[in-house]
């Protein structure tokens, strides 16, 4: 008796429980106008190996991507844009780090480069795979209404410890798509005559090259790391990309000049108005006469 009453007790305890449980409902009819996607980013990466070891890495690996591209070319979505994919890793860009969490990674597969006894050789870009990322990346920037600015590669949000896609990656071409950004020729020869072979010093490199988007923090995985190395390893990043001719990490004027072209206000810094002659051309004449006097305007001589 006793044991048949506990049990109806139970019974109706639950019941009574599971009368008050409502199931979730949510009402939205109402949507705020405030948001945008989560994407802000697209990055461009190369694999450095076959397609069966890239997948083999990007599916059941540590990392991942959204988009792999083969040689042939075939575009495998490998994860959904709406979810996070672990392809940038460390990574920083316009003052946001760890980009994974707001960008699409985009593997192509790709040797990269080889080292010979003869140097470094850069392996070049099939037109088969350019042609299918293109299309890929013009789909991407529209659905997330992002700009052309937007598309980066791998070495611009880590170029402490990453080369990809590398110097011979079509950037230009992928701006004529209307898909990247590329400075204009006008601006940097108008730059270029203004310097006249002077070089801005490391502290204008520094403020445009942040303005632009890059980081300048050391690596703490580097023992060997120093603000001149993380520099001139930014340098060089930028350099594969806009003066892929040329990339030493070496700050020159025509650098300056492409960068300039590329930051708006980086003329108007006065860290600009009197730069140094290049090591190599040192009996350049003190000021260009193109380039504005800001020294003497701070201390009254005009």
């Amino acid at each position: 008796m006793l044991r048949r009453f506990l049990a109806l007790t139970c019974l109706s305890l639950l019941v009574v429980l599971g009368g008050c449980t409502r199931s979730l409902e949510i009402d939205d009819r109402y949507q705020s106008a405030n948001h945008d996607s989560r994407v802000q980013y697209v990055i461009v990466h190369y694999t450095s190996s076959g397609f069966d070891r890239a997948l083999q890495h990007l599916t059941r690996g540590a990392v991942s991507s959204h988009y792999l591209i083969s040689e042939e070319p075939v575009v495998y979505r490998l994860v959904d844009e709406n979810r996070r994919a672990w392809h940038a890793g460390d990574s920083s860009w316009q003052g946001r780090t760890w980009l994974n969490g707001s960008s699409v990674g985009i593997e192509i597969v790709h040797p990269g480069y080889s080292d010979t006894p003869e140097g470094r050789v850069w392996h070049p870009w099939p037109a088969e795979q350019v042609d299918a990322l293109i299309p890929l990346l013009q789909d991407i920037l529209k659905r997330h209404q992002l700009s052309p600015d937007r598309v980066l590669g791998h070495s611009d949000v880590a170029p402490q410890r990453k080369v990809d896609p590398g110097p011979l990656f079509p950037w230009r071409q992928l701006a004529q798509a209307g898909v990247s950004i590329w400075p204009d020729a006008a601006q940097v020869a108008h730059h270029e005559r203004a310097l006249a072979g002077r070089v801005p010093p490391p502290q204008w490199f520094d403020e445009a090259l942040q303005a632009f988007g890059y980081s300048l923090a050391m690596s703490g995985s580097d023992p060997a790391a120093t603000p001149d190395r993380a520099r001139r390893n930014v340098i060089a990043a930028f350099q594969m990309r806009f003066r892929p001719a040329l990339h030493d990490g070496v700050a020159d004027s025509e650098t300056a000049a492409i960068l300039a072209a590329l930051v708006p206000g980086a003329t108007d810094s006065d860290l600009w108005c009197d730069p140094a002659p290049q090591p190599q051309a040192p009996d350049l004449p003190p000021v260009s006469p193109d380039l504005p006097r800001c020294q003497a305007a701070q201390t009254g001589n005009t």
